[in-house]
Parts: C-alpha cells; structure tokens; sequence
C-alpha cells in the first residue's frame, strides 16, 4: 500500500461518506449520535461539515450487525455498547497492571457480570429463533398434511 493510500485510509470522512461505506443513511447516523451510539464527530469542516475517523465506519458497521444479528431495540443495543465501552475500559486498566488484589477481583467480577448479560441476551434471542423454528416446522407439518389429504381426495378410487 502506498504512502497515498495509507493517508486516505487515515482522512477524515464527511458523514455521507460514512453512510455509503455503512449501509445507512446521514439521519441515522446523526440519531445514532444523539442516542449516545456514536461518538460526536472528530471535528467540524469549514461550512459545519461532519468528519469522522475511519474507524467510525467499523463502529457503526458493528452496531448495525448487532441490532440485526440479536433483533434489540435501540435501548437494547446501547446498553450492549455501554457494557461493551466498560469492558474495554477494564481490559485497559487491568493491562495497566493493577496491583491491588482486591480491584483486580472487582474488575473479573465485573467483566464476569458484563460477559453473563451478553450471554442472557445471546440466549434469549437464540430461543425465541428456536421457537419459531418449531412454530414454522408444525406450520409445515400440518400443510403437508391437508396436501396429502387433497391429494387423497382428488386420487382416482
């Protein structure tokens, strides 16, 4: 990769930008901002244009795979973040080398907690897809039936 395109990867992107390279539009991003999904701009152009950091992409990339992949409301999905910006704010301190036994043991117990209701919620969403899966499958079943009983019904005697 050139030095060219290293510094591009690296350029600030305008908002619309971004919503191309995400999938979305300019609104949701803005809203997502407003919620507290995303991080306010990096800066603001001349003439009040919204520039981001490349990695704004990723995030929001991954947001919009998690609301999707796990089907949570907007709420859902940023308590989600919430845990996840915690976490990582625990990994950093726990990598920073923390010397006091007892807030090593709160921060496992911490990312214990986190790691569980991310589970909670990866196996609440998991069920409910199960569920209509035996819905759809005796859905089927009984169509599969009355087809059957058609074709009884119309077979020559």
């Amino acid at each position: 990769m050139s030095s060219a395109e290293r510094q591009e990867e690296r350029a600030p992107l305008r908002i619309g930008d971004v919503a191309k390279l995400a999938g979305v539009t300019p609104r949701t991003i803005r809203y997502y901002e407003e919620i507290g999904l995303l991080p306010a701009p990096d800066a603001r152009e001349p003439g009040a244009h919204r520039t981001y950091a490349p990695g704004a992409v990723e995030r929001l990339t991954e947001l919009i795979r998690l609301k999707n992949l796990l089907g949570v409301t907007l709420d859902g999905l940023k308590d989600l973040v919430e845990a996840e910006d915690n976490r990582a704010a625990m990994r950093r301190e726990w990598h920073e080398g923390v010397e006091d036994p007892v807030r090593r043991r709160e921060i496992m117990e911490t990312l214990d907690d986190h790691a569980r209701r991310q589970l909670e919620l990866v196996r609440a969403r998991r069920d409910e897809i199960a569920a209509l899966e035996t819905e759809l499958l005796e859905r089927r079943a009984r169509i599969r039936r009355r087809l059957r009983e058609l074709d009884d019904e119309t077979a020559p005697a």
